[in-house]
């Protein structure tokens, strides 16, 4: 049945798409990446999520290709509907996961049905030290909790990640980042009174400076909160 179901895959390889996807994720050995693009993978995900081997595939961990893992994700998105049993599945996946596109590509709609429940989910996460557990604690945090699901909580506890790995800092930036966009007055503390390791202070601002969601003024003021050179040294250990 696994078999089938990556010789699928294999049918929607692009030469060219694996190439230059490989260039972007080079901690995949290039062996381990087919090369699917994913409007074509998400296609194959919702053709094939009827059939009885789609729910043995989910069953079939770890997989050995990059793709399996981005159609495992949409799988879960498509199988399961009943959040509780959804947040298992993917608590038993998040594991295999070894790249930020894997990672990234989770959203299940699903989760706006019980957020509280899925917020509690988080917590745990966020306490792991698996590199991308942790990130898609930050990631879930991002796209469901920074709208009428906010509390002044979350900022705190996404503040509180200490990581050296670079995907989970640039999550924790990733996120504040967005905060400051959507969430200007609970968040703004964290930079005025720096509660963050300093280049994931400095990448949040950078990348909420590039919103077009933020008006010049306040671009202009987020820039004079950059830190300087010397507070940059101080995480190196110089």
């Amino acid at each position: 049945m696994e078999t089938e179901i990556i010789n699928g895959l294999f049918a929607l390889q692009d030469e060219g798409y694996r190439e230059f996807h490989g260039k972007l994720m080079p901690e995949i050995p290039p062996e381990k990446i087919i090369g699917v693009r994913m409007p074509a993978l998400r296609a194959y995900a919702k053709e094939i999520a009827a059939k009885p081997e789609a729910r043995d595939f989910l069953q079939q961990l770890p997989h050995t290709y990059y793709e399996e893992n981005n159609l495992h994700g949409a799988l879960l998105s498509i199988l399961y509907r009943d959040v509780e049993e959804l947040l298992r599945q993917i608590e038993r996946f998040l594991p295999y996961v070894d790249n930020w596109a894997t990672c990234d590509m989770m959203s299940p709609k699903a989760f706006q049905k019980d957020l509280p429940l899925v917020y509690s989910y988080v917590k745990k996460w966020l306490k792991s030290h698996e590199t991308y557990t942790v990130r898609f604690a930050l990631v879930t945090l991002l796209g469901y909790f920074l709208g009428d699901a906010f509390e002044p909580e979350m900022l705190k506890l996404a503040a509180e990640v200490r990581s050296e790995e670079y995907y989970v800092k640039m999550a924790v930036a990733w996120y504040f980042s967005v905060a400051l966009v959507k969430q200007y007055d609970a968040s703004i503390g964290y930079f005025t009174f720096p509660a963050l390791e300093p280049w994931t202070h400095n990448k949040a601002l950078q990348k909420a400076v590039e919103s077009r969601r933020i008006d010049q003024d306040t671009k202009a003021y987020l820039k004079s909160l950059k830190l300087k050179a010397k507070d940059l040294m101080g995480e190196r250990g110089v």
